[in-house]
């Protein structure tokens, strides 16, 4: 897994001094985490994709379970997109290059005035054309099961007036807990459920959609949930 990252990041930072348009570069991120997806041992399921396709511009948010969260949605999402992360990840070798070459968008947390201006930078991403991802839980989870959400990935939805897509990642957490690296490899998922329009909120209703979008990931979470348990059940 760290020769793949390391092939796929060099080749990416390459790249990126040919092609500014960055597809070029998200392809090479797609076979990245494919790569990393099969080098854990595991398999990908993804639920709901014909809902990926239904808006062309969308801030697409999930559950944060695991470090290996990043390659799932990266192996799972078809088109090009940017995703916001924590400023703390730049200064690592091969994956802050990356981050920072395709013109992916650093967050800082502990920062109100910083954090204010990189969302700023997101809806104007948003509004050039160019999707987005959030982890509104803004850290991974210590349990598995879902945190507080920030209001980060509502505010970018509405300020760009483009929909909020909830998706829920199912097995990553186990695949790969917090405060272990050591992988258990098993069955991974992406739902995706239907895209909650924003057209007409305002900033003030910001806490009304967070609110929304945690309740649908949390039921797409357990309806994944509830599959698998069928599938084991059926497999036995």
């Amino acid at each position: 897994m760290a020769v793949i990252t390391i092939v796929c990041g060099s080749l990416s930072l390459l790249v990126s001094f040919f092609d500014k348009s960055g597809r070029t570069q998200q392809r090479i991120a797609h076979v990245w985490a494919r790569g990393l997806v099969w080098g854990a041992g595991c398999s990908l399921t993804v639920r709901g994709a014909e809902n990926l396709r239904k808006c062309p511009v969308a801030v697409y948010a999930s559950n944060h379970t695991s470090y290996m969260d990043t390659p799932v949605v990266f192996a799972a999402l078809p088109f090009q997109f940017r995703i916001l992360a924590k400023k703390e990840l730049w200064p690592i070798a091969f994956i802050g290059w990356y981050l920072d070459r395709s013109g992916q968008i650093p967050i800082d947390t502990v920062n109100p005035h910083t954090t204010l201006s990189s969302l700023g930078v997101g809806v104007k991403a948003l509004r050039s054309g160019m999707p987005l991802f959030v982890f509104p839980e803004g850290a991974r989870t210590t349990t598995g099961n879902l945190q507080s959400f920030l209001s980060g990935a509502a505010y970018l939805a509405i300020r760009a007036q483009v929909p909020l897509v909830p998706i829920a990642l199912s097995g990553v957490y186990d695949l790969l807990p917090i405060h272990t690296r050591h992988l258990y490899p098993g069955p991974l998922s992406v739902a995706v459920g239907e895209p909650i329009p924003t057209t007409g909120m305002t900033i003030r209703q910001t806490d009304e959609l967070t609110q929304k979008l945690q309740k649908a990931i949390g039921e797409l979470r357990s309806a994944s949930v509830q599959v698998e348990s069928e599938q084991a059940v059926s497999m036995a």
